[in-house]
């Protein structure tokens, strides 16, 4: 009589041929350039919140971040992780900024207008990249 294989053994079988549901996810909201996530947590975060690679805003390049992240997997090493976890720190904290709409904290400032404050809100936001 043949000895039975292990149920655990029989469902790993049985998920090595089926397709992951992520393999297949298409987007068109987001557009990285190549090799973005290999970069410093500022330089990913910067990236992601411009309107250049996330159309839609910055919550839609943290969920490209936070989908990135979850894709790779055990497949990341500590130190690319712990780097891409600061991105989505400064990423949040962006997004915080721009929801509470308080130009002193870096929100996006409404003074581009023909007012006093142009220079200084044009300065600032060359500065923070915007």
């Amino acid at each position: 009589m043949k000895p039975r294989m292990p149920r655990r053994t029989a469902k790993i079988r049985k998920t090595k041929n089926r397709m992951r549901w992520s393999a297949s996810v298409t987007t068109d909201s987001t557009h990285p350039p190549p090799g973005l996530f290999n970069k410093s947590a500022a330089v990913v975060a910067r990236t992601l919140a411009s309107k250049k690679v996330s159309p839609k805003g910055p919550a839609s390049g943290m969920r490209m971040l936070t989908f990135y992240i979850n894709r790779a997997g055990h497949n990341l090493s500590e130190e690319r992780r712990a780097e891409l976890e600061k991105a989505k720190v400064l990423l949040s904290a962006r997004i915080a900024r721009e929801k509470s709409g308080d130009p002193a904290l870096g929100a996006k400032p409404d003074c581009l207008d023909a007012s006093p404050a142009r220079h200084f809100c044009l300065r600032r936001m060359r500065l923070l990249g915007d």
